[in-house]
């Protein structure tokens, strides 16, 4: 399977009065074509500069990263962006609030085609009937969902989602993630997602990728073992515990809370 995205060597200091700190350190990531792959590790540990260097809005300091066989080198149109915040212009309707990366990134729809592009996404995630709220209208949920909209809209070749259900209650983050499934199955893309939910990232992703403390390095991947779209149910199964139980240790070994090994 061809990878989509190459991460080779990547380190990466910001620049602090107190001198450089390092948030990177010889990173390593593959994601496969068509992939859906989870990225979690402690807190301050780099997750979202990662996402940054994907999206090419930020430069390596050493190492290289490459989306579709190209280097990148500057910002990608091809990458589409969700976040904890769905950040909206109050004074757009939903529908509006969507459609606007059509007005930023180039596209050979025509102004219909746009709209119809977006209402089919708001109609997939069911927001059907909704297009001409206002944000301050809906639920933390359902703008959520209309971020993730506004982030396919463009039809990206990537999808980075860094940590977008957070902040949201339990049920209202389980619904979004059987969403996820529907509109992947749908609007096919190569997914990277950050999280600090360890049952959020073997429910979505095909393989879960452990970050060590800062200067982060890959240190553990998990393959979940299941592609596509799964049921909830699958969160409590024995299998499940299992991975649940491993992502957990590791987790202790980049806080510097447990030894290597397996977990007790």
């Amino acid at each position: 399977m061809t990878n989509l995205i190459e991460i080779k060597g990547v380190r990466h200091a910001y620049k602090t009065a107190k001198g450089p700190l390092p948030v990177l350190d010889g990173l390593e990531l593959s994601v496969p074509e068509g992939g859906f792959v989870a990225v979690v590790g402690p807190s301050g540990c780099g997750k979202s500069t990662l996402t940054k260097l994907v999206a090419g809005l930020l430069k390596p300091d050493e190492g290289e990263v490459w989306l579709h066989g190209e280097k990148v080198k500057s910002p990608r149109s091809t990458v589409g962006m969700a976040f904890q915040n769905p950040v909206m212009l109050e004074w757009r309707s939903i529908l509006k609030n969507v459609m606007l990366p059509l007005e930023i990134v180039p596209t050979k729809l025509g102004k219909k085609e746009q709209e119809e592009r977006a209402r089919y996404l708001l109609a997939l995630v069911g927001l059907e009937g909704f297009e001409d709220k206002r944000p301050s209208e809906l639920s933390g949920g359902m703008r959520q969902r209309a971020s993730l909209c506004r982030a396919l809209v463009h039809s990206p070749e990537v999808l980075i989602l860094d940590e977008p259900f957070g902040a949201l209650d339990a049920f209202t983050r389980e619904d979004l993630w059987q969403i996820m499934h529907q509109v992947k199955e749908k609007e096919p893309f190569t997914g990277v997602l950050i999280t600090h939910d360890l049952r959020e990232s073997i429910y979505l992703a095909d393989q879960v990728v452990v970050l060590s403390g800062r200067p982060a390095r890959t240190q553990f991947t998990l393959d979940t073992g299941i592609s596509g779209a799964r049921d909830i149910e699958h969160l409590y199964t024995p299998q499940a515990a299992e991975m649940l139980a491993t992502l957990r240790h590791q987790i202790e070994i980049a806080q510097g809370r447990a030894p290597a090994g397996a977990p007790a």
